[in-house]
């Protein structure tokens, strides 16, 4: 067990579905680096529409060739763990937003059926926009 339980930091990291980090998707590259770093878990949504600073609207439509759609990438840890991992994430992430909240974990525990599984990959992700 990872030991979660308690006040804890949900972070999250705003940034577009474009957004690339050394030649491959920005989320893509936090997660694997935040796996590599033995945080707790990582959890990326895609969104469907929103805007950021730019003020440009980022939308899922129809035949939309295009999409630049709305990613979080959200991860709960210590405040320790996460101060950390700031100046990493500051030089990774060139444009996008990254909140801080205090939450508080009550059950945290792996799935047994995960347990030691190696770091494959979907066949549906291995295209070039792996999120779909």
């Amino acid at each position: 067990m990872h030991g979660l339980k308690g006040e804890r930091v949900l972070m999250r990291i705003h940034i577009g579905e474009r957004d690339k980090f050394e030649s491959e998707p920005l989320y893509w590259a936090i997660v694997q680096m935040l796996r590599k770093r033995h945080y707790a878990g990582a959890t990326v949504t895609r969104g469907i529409m929103g805007f950021g600073a730019s003020s440009r609207i980022h939308a899922a439509r129809f035949l939309d060739l295009s999409l630049d759609l709305p990613i979080i990438v959200e991860c709960v840890e210590t405040q320790e763990k996460i101060d950390e991992i700031l100046p990493t994430l500051d030089e990774m992430v060139g444009g996008g937003l990254i909140t801080l909240e205090k939450v508080n974990v009550i059950t945290y525990r792996p799935h047994e059926t995960n347990e030691g599984r190696d770091e494959e990959v979907p066949a549906h992700m291995t295209g070039s926009n792996p999120i779909t």
